[in-house]
């Protein structure tokens, strides 16, 4: 920017009927992180409109906080090529999906008193601890079924875990969606979250025997990466998923002896800050050092509750970009590790 007083601040205009496109229209004319969102839709639309594999690091409470939807519908819809996944948001999919319920409540009550009701909070949202036991009770009594005699990468289990909800459920969730789309979800910290305590007690009964291959989780990123002409990043928070997703430029490149090229676009929504030296928080930037990031890459950092850009910003895109017409970009997995065990 030759002259700093080029680009003029533009009054927001509320235009009754607006949609919400047009809304991150005006946001775009505007600064902070209301720029930020406008900003973040137009690389995710740069990202579709090339031939981009596009990863999705999904962190935070997501699903528990209304957000199963829009991630479903991402999918389904091809905005994204791979998830990366907590734990803990694909079992509440899996509880969701199976026609159970989180529910509004307040921060402001009695933990004590929720307890001996056996209602479980996470902030101001509700949950039933005899319905997450049954949801527990399901994944654990599905593995049971499973004669497995290798170890399995968290893809292959979670996209059986989605061909059997399918098979039972008519209801759009993470899981079902990016079984029918084919879609690969990574977990790489699996046992932090129900999904690990149901499989914990099947092997404690001797129920099932899973053994997760996590460092062919690992390989199999790498070649997706490897494969891609450009892959793009989209973080909701932080955490392991994050950093799972961007470590897969660096092992490509240790794999293939070669310089690092990093992600060429680069989406983060959070409300950390890097100061504290985690994760979450951490700039792209910083990420740069490390080779994970691109140096010349498209990149914003969006520092807001997820929950309220989110929507936004996936609602944006779907306004703007037509997937009919986008070039899907092609990866391929070995074929001894295929959608299918």
């Amino acid at each position: 920017m030759n002259n700093f007083l080029d680009i003029k601040i533009k009054p927001y205009e509320i235009k009754k009927g607006s949609s919400v496109n047009a809304m991150v229209d005006m946001m775009k004319n505007s600064a902070f992180q209301g720029k930020n969102i406008a900003i973040a839709r137009d690389i995710w639309v740069k990202m579709l409109r090339g031939n981009t594999t596009i990863f999705l690091g999904l962190a935070g409470a997501m699903v528990p906080a209304g957000m199963r939807g829009v991630i479903a519908y991402l999918i389904k819809n091809r905005f994204i090529d791979c998830l990366v996944s907590t734990g803990a948001n694909l079992f509440h999919d899996c509880h969701e999906t199976l026609g159970r319920f989180h529910f509004q409540g307040s921060h402001e009550v009695d933990d004590i008193k929720l307890f001996k009701k056996g209602i479980d909070r996470i902030y101001d949202v509700f949950a039933s601890e005899k319905e997450f036991r049954k949801a527990d009770n399901f994944v654990k009594t599905w593995a049971s079924t499973l004669n497995i005699k290798r170890g399995v990468t968290t893809r292959e289990f979670l996209y059986l875990l989605g061909e059997k909800l399918s098979m039972i459920s008519d209801i759009e969730g993470i899981l079902t969606s990016a079984y029918k789309a084919k879609v690969p979800i990574y977990c790489p910290a699996i046992g932090d979250s129900s999904i690990g305590i149901a499989l914990a007690a099947g092997r404690a009964e001797g129920s099932n025997k899973i053994q997760f291959d996590v460092v062919k989780d690992v390989l199999e990123t790498a070649e997706i990466v490897s494969k891609s002409k450009t892959t793009g990043v989209i973080y909701i928070g932080g955490g392991t998923p994050k950093n799972f997703i961007q470590q897969t430029e660096v092992t490509a490149s240790i794999i293939s002896n070669s310089a690092s090229i990093g992600h060429k676009y680069a989406i983060q929504v959070t409300a950390d800050s890097p100061h504290w030296g985690g994760l979450s928080g951490c700039t792209f930037k910083e990420a740069q050092s490390w080779g994970k990031i691109a140096r010349d890459a498209s990149s914003v950092s969006l520092h807001s509750d997820a929950t309220i850009a989110m929507p936004i910003i996936a609602t944006a895109v779907a306004d703007s970009f037509n997937t009919k017409k986008r070039r899907m970009p092609k990866f391929t997995i070995k074929e001894d590790l295929k959608m299918t065990l």
